[in-house]
């Protein structure tokens, strides 16, 4: 199979091409499964869908089940209950952050309240489960379950992990395992489920993969990338004492005067900028940024071996596709 050149950056519309026309109904497949007679939800998910973002776990749902040729008319809705996964875990973060932007708007918790916030979370899964449920697919359902059971517990070692300078490698792994390649696992093996049961393994190990190289290129654009591209402040992570890979990396091998300017950092309740570009600094300085990227390049590499294992066509090229992206998103 030809598959995208390492190196190569492929677009997003171009990996969403040989699935866009039914991309383009995920909106309103949506909404009918959210929509609510009661006023106050339906004004919370409007913003909500306003602000929906460039729909890239459905995208690796509706792919995946095509893999083998087939086109499952109940991918549609299983596309759309994977983005409203995603979202309720995105309002959820943003309440437990207390961030104030996302995407460039304004979040639930800051238009609305923390409490509003969370009962929509909670809103958005509970609709997206019951729609799961209704289509009567078992195996989609204890899917989406599993990752939705990681998501929680690695929301939870976030949490603690906050100030934490002595969170090892292993720790950071087993959090984006749980909070990213979960659900992006479960959305590459729910489209097998739904259109190409036979290659149901190849594509979680992908799933896996993609997610664990994704989070960690989205932990690097925290201390590279601009708003326009992470769609939060540059600096976010470091301004809420998030400690990710390019940090852990550079403690180890850091001087005991930089481990005592981070060690400073980590105490202050309101960071300043200049202190956020002074631990950038030292990242930068001690090669904490390539070797987080070597890292990300791969599990890159492993998803790319995933689909050796799928047939030829439009649906597994745009996967191979999709991890150029993953590791490099800045289209």
């Amino acid at each position: 199979m030809t598959r995208t050149l390492k190196g190569t950056t492929p677009s997003l519309s171009a990996i969403q091409a040989p699935v866009r026309s039914s991309l383009d109904r995920v909106g309103d497949e949506i909404r009918r499964i959210v929509v609510a007679d009661f006023d106050d939800i339906e004004e919370v998910n409007e913003h909500l869908l306003f602000m929906r973002g460039k729909l890239f776990r459905p995208t690796l749902l509706l792919l995946s089940s095509r893999v083998a040729g087939r086109d499952h008319p109940e991918t549609l809705t299983l596309a759309a209950v994977v983005e409203l996964v995603h979202l309720a875990t995105l309002v959820h973060d943003d309440a437990v952050d207390h961030s104030a932007l996302r995407r460039g708007l304004p979040t639930v918790n800051a238009l609305w309240t923390h409490q509003v916030a969370i009962i929509m979370g909670d809103y958005l899964y509970s609709r997206g489960v019951s729609e799961l449920a209704r289509t009567g697919n078992i195996e989609a359902l204890a899917v989406l379950a599993n990752a939705a059971n990681e998501m929680s517990v690695g929301e939870m070692r976030q949490l603690t992990s906050y100030d934490a300078l002595d969170f090892s490698e292993e720790d950071y792994y087993r959090l984006i395992a749980a909070k990213t390649a979960s659900l992006m696992s479960a959305a590459c093996e729910m489209g097998a489920i739904a259109g190409a049961p036979e290659y149901r393994r190849p594509l979680s190990q992908y799933g896996h993969n993609l997610g664990m190289a994704f989070q960690i290129a989205d932990d690097l654009l925290d201390y590279t990338g601009t708003e326009a591209v992470t769609g939060k402040p540059t600096g976010h992570d470091l301004r809420e004492r998030k400690v990710t890979l390019p940090l852990v990396e550079v403690l180890g091998r850091a001087s005991e005067a930089e481990k005592r300017e981070i060690r400073s950092f980590f105490t202050r309740v309101d960071p300043t900028d200049e202190e956020i570009a002074r631990v950038v600094d030292i990242v930068r300085s001690r090669g904490g940024l390539e070797y987080a990227a070597a890292a990300a390049e791969r599990y890159a590499e492993q998803a790319r071996e995933a689909l050796a294992e799928v047939p030829e066509g439009a649906a597994s090229e745009a996967l191979a596709s999709a991890v150029g992206y993953a590791v490099d998103r800045r289209r």
